[in-house]
């Protein structure tokens, strides 16, 4: 049995794993008020659709109101605590079977994990002259902007990109998170060369190695890496890989993909929409902040100074003069978001082998003060905790990775959740065009004559 066989075989049987988990009862949509739009009044969201995919849970209602709670990050039901116990307890990496459980429904046994490693191997490479049509011949600054470009580029490379069936769907969207990571590997090397006037190294995909290994592998001149740096890299990437339909990126693939259009169009979006400073683009402007703290405080563990400077972020008077404390604060998580959690107590002991331990005492130091400094300048006692962006560049720092990759390393785990919500979203019945309502307030008025306009 060749290669292909055994994938287009695999997949087949992974159309029906998929049905079997995925599921759900057009009835729910007429029970359930739902309403196209954002947010409500009091700041919940409003109800957009239904998952089985992703849960957030920051916060719980009581007599009509918000109450705050200790977060929690639910994958298919599985609380990410227990997920990655799970797999960290048996020394292994979890991102594979992290994307299996989201995509399909269920946690795979081991003769499946083992057939899903073996297709995500054989579809990782890029498809013949890809890099040099693609990445060597248009480089460009932005690895997210690259990334979005190459994602629409493979429709073109592609037999049947407009072929809907699940199976093929589902091969396609396979090949999107297998594929991903050697394309910002590519564009990063690409941006390197030829902006940076470093050497061109192209590395192409290994079989045998994990996806977080793979990546490390592909952007290292000499291709080396620890096995606690892979690691720690697929910890990041199994805490990435989704966060429910309502985060900005999920809710626009979900946009695209209800109205019809192709699955390579609907995730370039998505990328476009991770690539906002408001979204995925803040771990890059966490690291830029603390790169202005860094400099304008003289004593780091002096909290008296360190208030100081953060209160004068606030006002605008430093950093980037946006008014903000990147890091602190979300939507939905209240009293703390599980993601920075887990990353802070991974990154504690990367600092020290590091030797990063004052960098990480100092974004603790922010962590700590910074509600205390946020609510007395805003007025009010609003709960307010760090998400994932405060922990996550620092450990990418630790692990020798470049700022700009930051917000690409987001996108290649997210690349799991934006698939999982694509086809979701395209194969249950019920779903139907998004298209929200928006109240027109311009006033009527009559057509002027060209040469009566004054």
């Amino acid at each position: 049995m060749t290669g292909a066989t055994r994938s287009r075989d695999f997949i087949q049987s992974l159309c029906g794993e998929f049905q079997k988990h995925n599921y759900i009862d057009p009835s729910h949509y007429e029970h359930i008020d739902v309403k196209r739009g954002l947010r409500n009044a009091d700041g919940t969201g409003v109800m957009a659709g239904i998952t089985q995919i992703g849960n957030v849970q920051g916060y719980y209602i009581q007599d009509g109101e918000r109450a705050p709670m200790e977060g929690r990050l639910i994958y298919r039901g599985i609380n990410v605590e227990e997920l990655i116990q799970g797999f960290t307890s048996e020394g292994r990496f979890g991102f594979e079977e992290t994307a299996y459980l989201l995509l399909f429904g269920a946690l795979p046994t081991r003769r499946q994990l083992s057939d899903f490693n073996a297709v995500l191997s054989q579809l990782r490479p890029l498809p013949a002259n890809f890099t040099e049509d693609m990445i060597l011949k248009a480089p460009g600054r932005d690895i997210m902007n690259r990334l979005g470009r190459c994602i629409l580029a493979l429709y073109c490379y592609d037999e049947a990109p407009e072929d809907h069936s699940l199976e093929n769907e589902l091969r396609l969207a396979l090949q999107l998170v297998a594929r991903c990571p050697m394309i910002v590997a590519h564009s990063y090397a690409a941006k390197r060369h030829y902006f940076d006037n470093d050497s061109l190294y192209l590395h192409r995909p290994q079989e045998g190695l994990s996806f977080a290994e793979n990546f490390l592998y592909a952007i290292r001149h000499d291709n080396r890496f620890t096995e606690q740096e892979a690691k720690v890299l697929d910890l990041c990437m199994v805490l990435h890989a989704e966060h429910g339909g309502g985060n900005n990126s999920a809710f626009t693939c979900r946009v695209l993909s209800s109205s019809g259009t192709d699955i390579y169009a609907a995730i370039s979006a998505a990328v476009g929409s991770l690539k906002g400073p408001r979204h995925g683009g803040a771990n890059k402007k966490v690291m830029e902040m603390f790169h202005y703290i860094q400099e304008g405080v003289s004593d780091w563990t002096d909290d008296g100074q360190v208030k100081d400077f953060l209160l004068r972020l606030l006002k605008g008077e430093t950093g980037d003069r946006s008014g903000l404390i990147y890091g602190m604060g979300h939507a939905i998580y209240t009293r703390s978001d599980p993601r920075a959690k887990l990353l802070k107590q991974f990154a504690r002991g990367l600092a020290e082998e590091t030797g990063m331990t004052r960098e990480f005492a100092l974004v603790e130091s922010v962590e700590r003060l910074s509600p205390e400094v946020i609510n007395g300048f805003r007025g009010g006692d609003k709960p307010l905790c760090a998400n994932v962006d405060l922990y996550s560049g620092l450990v990418y720092q630790m692990l020798d990775i470049p700022e700009e990759l930051y917000t690409p390393l987001f996108a290649m785990a997210r690349m799991v959740g934006w698939c999982a919500h694509r086809l979701e979203e395209v194969y249950n019945p019920g779903n139907k065009i998004i298209r929200p309502a928006y109240k027109a307030v311009a006033p009527i008025q009559p057509f002027v004559p060209l040469d009566a306009r004054g």
